[in-house]
Formats: C-alpha cells, structure tokens, sequence
C-alpha cells in the first residue's frame, strides 16, 4: 500500500528535519538482507546517534534539494537504506562497519561537506576515529605530561626526605 499525499509530505518534512542538522549522509543498497540483521543494523545506528531508514529515493530527492546534499541526488537509484548523522563519521562508519561482515548491504554513495562521495570515499571517511575517540586521545595525551610532572615530584619529596633524615 502506497503512502497517500499526506504521508509523503510528512515524510519529507522528517527527513528535511534530520538533513537540516546532518553533516554526512551515506547511503547503501540493502536488496536481500534478512530482517534480523536489518534489526541489528538499526539497534547500532541508534547507538551511535545515527538516523537510518528505509525511503522512498523520490522523497529524498525532495528532502535533499535545495540543501549541501543536493548533489547526492543523481545517485539516488534502487533499494536504498538512508543513514544521516550529525557526526561527520558516524553514519559512514556504521553503514561500512556492517557492510563488512554482511555482503549484502553494498555501500554506494554519500555525502559530506557539500560533497558527494563515491563508495571508497565513503569507506576513507569511515576509517577517520569518532569524534569521541579523538577527545579521548587529546585527554590521553594531555595527561601524559601531567602523571610524568607528579612522578617527578615524588621522586623530588622521597629524596628531600632521605636527605632530612641522613642529616
């Protein structure tokens, strides 16, 4: 059963909402998957704070028009499952995360940054750490000279009170 007028446009109007606060928009083509690993597909796009669904490619275009993604348009053909993130990576990540372990789902395009993106560059952009990931390096990394000045410390006070009580 088809969508009525109604329907569509408040399809449109939820997918206009989400492409209006996205950075990346990755898209595969999903033809044969089961229904349980398009579950599970689901459950990690919702983890990951990705918005990803299954539409029709004539309501994506209206979405999409007007807006950094229009140029995704024209890749927009067959069986498509939509991942939209404000993460630069997160939606690429998660829809090339699972195409790996399930031959089914096929990467075929996205975009980002006003660029639309063939399949390998979808992949490179997958590859990038999360923003997360790169937070937690920065912290890592920033804490380094930190721990390394407060063993210095204890060894300066350990050795003071050595000389203190030698004296």
């Amino acid at each position: 059963m088809g969508l009525n007028l109604d329907d569509k446009k408040a399809v449109v109007a939820e997918v206009s909402a989400q492409v209006a606060s996205a950075q990346t928009i990755a898209v595969a083509e999903y033809r044969g998957i089961a229904v349980g690993d398009l579950t599970v597909l689901r459950a990690k796009a919702r983890e990951s704070g990705v918005y990803l669904r299954v539409l029709k490619n004539t309501l994506v275009r209206r979405a999409i028009a007007d807006t950094p993604f229009a140029g995704l348009a024209d890749q927009l053909a067959g069986p498509l499952i939509y991942g939209i993130s404000a993460d630069p990576v997160a939606a690429a990540k998660v829809l090339n995360d699972f195409a790996k372990g399930n031959d089914k789902l096929v990467l075929k395009a996205g975009s980002y940054a006003g660029r639309v993106l063939d399949k390998g560059a979808v992949q490179e952009l997958a590859s990038i750490p999360s923003r997360e990931e790169l937070l937690a390096k920065l912290l890592g990394v920033m804490q380094a000279p930190l721990s390394g000045f407060a063993g210095v410390l204890a060894a300066l006070a350990k050795k003071r009170e050595e000389e203190g009580a030698a004296a």
